[in-house]
């Protein structure tokens, strides 16, 4: 079920920015193999876990995939590799293109075996430039693309790195768009493609589409960087009791805000709160003056009044309290669910829904090669060839 049934990808990636990718093509009924080395997917081993090899990363990145191990490094596991690549429709991998090659898996290789396939990289750099070679972690992506020095100019602190696997996902995200646009697209021409996406361009795109400014001109007319998002001020505002995230943002929303707190006159009074663009370019005082109001009342007036006057807001969440809003509650987006080897584990829902290719319920993410023998059964290897495989080391299968 889903609309992505009957589509078949094999799966070379590991740690998050892939895996998060392969998931979403899982979750919309793909069939997911994730072909794992020996010594199984590193992220296996980040976090507290109940069995070694099954940490929570692992679990949240890995729903809706059959788990294969094969030894890539003997010629025997790149034969078997090329027998599931034969008849599937999306190959999916984060190691450098260089490193494919000399497996004799870059794309014309594989196209030679199956010219339909759609063929999808996720590394560090564009192969048109000098850092066509280099490795690439989500840190390091970030610091590049000017996270780093965004952050530090807008706390006035050190430069610190955005505490999520940001460019890992967002890239991850972008590659499923362009898979689906390369699946779409074979429906057309017949033919399959070679898709690239560079970590350091897309997230270089990603975050100046916001910061650019002025450096979009030329000559500059400023020297880049959204005033409003490096605001020092912009933050969830503490209150009596707590803390509250809001946006008090347009005219409405403005004039509403004020007439709730009794200060109806403030937008002819003082020019910075007259209009958006005068708000836009006086942000600092704006927010450091709700800043002060907020402090007035504790959290829970708040969110009454702000839902009165219809301006935006939520609640600012911590790990523990996220669990329980009412919101996600309502949404089942938490559930406990029955894990076959780890008993029971909260599991996330996918967010988005269909009226008429509604996806099955998830498959929890797999055991290391727990579907090795089901995998190459199906792309026709014979029980002794699978059993000599196993016994000589090139793939494995769970216990």
């Amino acid at each position: 079920m889903g609309p992505l049934q009957g589509t078949r990808v094999i799966d070379m990636t590991s740690v998050l920015m892939g895996p998060f990718a392969s998931q979403a093509l899982g979750d919309m009924g793909a069939d997911v193999v994730k072909v794992e080395a020996p010594s199984g997917d590193l992220v296996r081993q980040i976090g507290p876990a109940r069995h070694e090899g099954m940490g929570p990363i692992f679990l949240n990145a890995n729903r809706n995939k059959r788990s294969v191990v094969l030894d890539l490094k003997r010629a025997e596991g790149i034969a078997v590799l090329r027998r599931l690549l034969a008849d599937a429709d999306v190959l999916i991998y984060n190691v450098r293109p260089q490193a494919m090659a000399r497996l004799g898996l870059s794309y014309d290789d594989v196209a030679a075996v199956n010219p339909r396939i759609v063929y999808a990289g996720l590394f560090g750099f564009g192969q048109d430039g000098p850092y066509a070679a280099r490795p690439a972690y989500d840190d390091l992506i970030q610091g590049a693309t000017t996270l780093s020095s965004l952050i530090a100019r807008a706390s006035g602190g050190i430069p610190r790195y955005v505490p999520t696997a940001m460019a890992d996902r967002i890239v991850g995200v972008t590659a499923v768009g362009g898979i689906l646009a390369s699946l779409l697209a074979r429906e057309r021409t017949g033919r399959g493609d070679r898709i690239d996406i560079p970590m350091f361009e897309t997230m270089a795109g990603f975050v100046l589409g916001d910061h650019l400014g002025g450096l979009s001109f030329e000559p500059p007319l400023d020297a880049g960087g959204y005033g409003r998002q490096l605001s020092p001020e912009r933050r969830p505002y503490r209150t009596s009791d707590g803390y509250i995230c809001t946006m008090v943002y347009n005219d409405k929303q403005w004039v509403g805000f004020l007439r709730a707190i009794g200060r109806e006159s403030l937008m002819q009074e003082d020019e910075r709160f007259a209009t958006y663009a005068a708000r836009t370019q006086h942000v600092d005082h704006v927010y450091g003056t709700l800043a002060q109001i907020f402090e007035q009342r504790s959290t829970a007036e708040w969110m009454q009044l702000l839902e009165a006057a219809d301006v935006p807001f939520m609640p600012m969440h911590d790990l523990q309290s996220i669990l329980h809003d009412p919101h996600l509650v309502a949404t089942e987006f938490f559930s406990t669910v029955e894990h076959p080897s780890e008993g029971p584990i909260r599991a996330m829902r996918m967010p988005m829904t269909w009226t008429h290719s509604t996806p099955e319920p998830a498959r929890p993410a797999p055991r290391l090669g727990e579907h090795t023998r089901e995998v190459l059964q199906q792309a026709g290897c014979s029980t002794d060839e699978i059993d000599l495989l196993c016994a000589t080391g090139v793939a494995h299968q769970a216990a």
